[in-house]
């Protein structure tokens, strides 16, 4: 059992029978009356930030979580398969805990998060860019780089994005998987 005094931004509490992860924190002293702690959480589940206020003193409940490296194998009708790089053992997950599913590749590497008091994979994280060739993208014409004009672009994995107007087919690019946008071009 933990109190206001341990909220660090991190920090995983069990909170309104959910898991939230704490995003920010201000501890506020008012003039008059008690100090108190206003929080943003984020359920860890569906992802959705709500805000809270905690009085000064008041007991909190930490869960355990753990991030575990994984690398993604394939996807099937039961979900997308990924093998965890300790211990090698396979685990399906859905779609619906994975962020930016379409920007996965065959071989990614990517974090699962995990309850671990109960083993439950809770969220499946790309990291923050990726790299991915273009396959599809109408082609650019010379000079036409003057505004910041874009145009649309396929990728290896499916997924379609905007990127400026001077990238060709067959190129590879960094992905922003947090905004899914173009970041810049590989050499």
């Amino acid at each position: 059992m933990a109190t206001t005094a341990d909220i660090k931004n991190g920090l995983c509490i069990e909170f309104n029978n959910g898991l939230y992860m704490i995003t920010d924190f201000q501890h506020v002293k008012p003039g008059k009356g008690p100090a108190f702690v206003r929080t943003k959480l984020k359920n860890v589940e569906t992802g959705k930030v709500i805000e809270n206020t905690f009085t000064s003193g008041h007991k909190i409940t930490t869960a355990r979580i753990e991030r575990r490296p994984h690398q993604f194998l394939y996807k099937d009708d039961l979900g997308y398969h990924f093998m965890d790089s300790n211990t090698f053992e396979q685990v399906a997950l859905p779609e619906s805990i994975i962020t930016s599913a379409d920007l996965l590749k065959d071989g990614q590497e990517v974090e699962v998060l995990y309850h671990a008091e109960t083993e439950k994979p809770l969220t499946c994280e790309l990291p923050p860019f990726v790299e991915l060739q273009v396959t599809y993208t109408e082609p650019g014409i010379k000079g036409d780089t003057a505004t910041n004009a874009t145009k649309t672009a396929t990728l290896e994995t499916g997924a379609e994005i905007q990127v400026p107007l001077f990238i060709n087919q067959d190129e590879i690019i960094k992905v922003d998987t947090r905004t899914h946008s173009y970041g810049e071009r590989v050499k």
